[in-house]
């Protein structure tokens, strides 16, 4: 009987060890030889996600009762208080970069998005994510609640996270979007929120595509028009100037004004974009794909501990929402890697009840072949058919 290690054990396989400890030591520089390691922290806080704890003590509760996989993991035991302090002490930025190498080791398997460009596409968007203001009230967001806004860029090869940042809750989207570093050449899709004209100019300047909807109130004039069809869901495709005293200070360059009609609800869209040679029909596909990254929020939240903490800190806060990032992109790479149909809450849930097995990881998540038809059972019921005749 061949031996195989624990599922948990070969999900940890999946991270690069070697860059791994070299992101630590870069980070955490020398440190104490009994202090928790930063691997031990990472594997902790990962099966809390990923077996759905709930605190601490639970963390430490579950991790004791498997101290038989502790040397195939490559891990310490973890009491809740060391693992407490190592959370609110360890900066936060380690997971940040870890989570830029997944994100990395994703690309080499992604599978590409749906549209026949060959250029990079990603949603941009922030979603709050409520505290207790008694509890954290350093993320105070009004007189009622404190929160903490979570930004990501969102790649639709695969549709992974490939940026993120985590802000307070009062903090603009655009601040947090002018700092990733997009592929030349990529088109971003946005709402309203990032209606910056200044910043929709600089991403023309950098080479990147852009598609999102047009203010309400804003002010501008048409330049030029071209055909459509009355056929189509597409109600007007023009190249338009904005007019306005700011704008025209900005030295803004014209962008194209398309009207949509959504046949399924008969509601209307304008779009604005600074793509001119894709037909309007595609630039309107584009934005429908933004509610990816609306999906994405809602499933985290759903499936990883984000929305209940295990520490009170800023830093503490950081470190289990980056974690609980890293965490997804684990899961994106073994549904690339094993090019299995299985969703990311099938997995999610296959993992959760054998992570501490000793099986295949592959074969775990493979679907079960229909096992062929009993001869014997046939026989049987051939024979059963002949008596009653």
């Amino acid at each position: 009987m061949s031996f195989n290690n624990s599922v948990l054990t070969q999900i940890l396989k999946r991270v690069p060890r070697l860059e791994f400890e070299r992101l630590a030591n870069q980070c955490d520089g020398k440190r104490r030889s009994d202090a928790l390691p930063r691997w031990s922290q990472f594997s902790a806080l990962l099966i809390g996600h990923l077996s759905n704890r709930r605190s601490l003590r639970d963390i430490e509760s579950t991790i004791q009762t498997q101290a038989g996989h502790y040397y195939h993991c490559g891990m310490k035991s973890v009491s809740r208080s060391s693992l407490g302090r190592a959370n609110e002490q360890l900066d936060s930025d380690f997971f940040t970069q870890l989570f830029t190498l997944l994100y990395q080791r994703c690309v080499e398997h992604q599978p590409r998005h749906g549209f026949r460009f060959k250029n990079k596409l990603f949603s941009l968007d922030g979603s709050l994510i409520d505290l207790s203001m008694k509890l954290f009230p350093w993320a105070q967001y009004n007189r009622m609640k404190s929160a903490f806004k979570l930004h990501v860029g969102l790649d639709h090869d695969g549709l992974i996270p490939a940026f993120a940042n985590i802000t307070d809750g009062k903090a603009g989207e655009v601040e947090q979007a002018d700092q990733w570093d997009f592929p030349k050449g990529s088109v971003l899709v946005f709402d309203k929120g990032y209606s910056r004209y200044s910043w929709h100019k600089s991403l023309t300047d950098r080479g990147l595509f852009w598609v999102t909807r047009i203010r309400g109130n804003a002010l501008y004039r048409v330049t030029e028009r071209r055909d459509v069809s009355k056929y189509s869901n597409i109600t007007s495709d023009q190249t338009i100037v904005y007019t306005s005293k700011r704008a025209q200070g900005y030295k803004l360059y014209p962008v194209r004004r398309i009207g949509y009609k959504d046949p399924d609800t008969g509601k209307r869209y304008v779009f604005t974009t600074n793509q001119f040679a894709w037909s309007p029909q595609t630039i309107a596909d584009i934005y429908k794909q933004r509610w990816q990254v609306e999906l994405f929020f809602k499933w985290i939240k759903q499936n990883l501990k984000i929305k209940t903490f295990i520490g009170v800190s800023k830093n503490a806060v950081m470190t289990q929402i980056m974690v609980a990032l890293c965490c997804y992109l684990l899961l994106s790479y073994l549904k690339f890697e094993s090019k299995i149909s299985r969703s990311l809450q099938e997995i999610l849930q296959l993992l959760q009840v054998n992570l501490f097995m000793r099986r295949p990881l592959l074969e775990l998540l493979l679907p079960i072949p229909k096992p062929p038809p009993d001869d014997l059972q046939q026989t049987f019921a051939l024979t059963r058919d002949y008596v009653r005749q």
